[in-house]
């Protein structure tokens, strides 16, 4: 089965063993993951119990989820997705941006999309702008660099 996924590598997947897939119903299937490895900006991942085609058609755009106990170590400078979504976003200066809504993956470092009253505002995720991420508190600090929050002002 073919599936997108934000994982790192495909050690996540085989570190959590199990997986459940949420179906377009809502229905949740707990599965084994066989095997799994890395396929143009996917994964090619084998589940047991899912061995011909119309087994996997029947998940096909289904949520992958796992248990938080089953993800992997982090450093201390890394974030899971999960970590991230939802946290509100202040300038430096104590200005309110708006909630992380979106996280868009890229090559380098991923975007963060932010909700602000003037619409959405992309921030790249690095030192240099990040400055600050408060899980207990929901917060994130920015340090906007220079021309970075100005489309809005067109």
């Amino acid at each position: 089965m073919k599936i997108s996924a934000y994982a790192g590598s495909d050690a996540t997947f085989l570190s959590a063993r199990t997986i459940f897939l949420r179906d377009r119903t809502g229905k949740l299937a707990e599965v084994t993951i066989a095997s799994a490895k890395p396929f143009k900006s996917g994964y090619i991942v084998e589940l047991d119990g899912i061995s011909s085609l119309t087994d996997a058609e029947l998940y096909r755009d289904a949520d992958i989820l796992v248990r938080k106990d089953a993800l992997p170590q982090k450093e201390e400078s890394e974030y899971f997705w999960h970590e991230l979504l939802g946290l509100d976003v202040f300038l430096e200066s104590g200005e309110y941006l708006g909630p992380v809504t979106n996280i868009i993956a890229t090559g380098s470092n991923d975007i963060y999309v932010i909700k602000s009253g003037k619409g959405e505002v992309l921030i790249p995720a690095t030192f240099e702008i990040i400055k600050n991420i408060d899980l207990e508190l929901g917060k994130m600090m920015i340090h906007p660099i220079e021309g970075l929050l100005d489309l809005h002002e067109i």
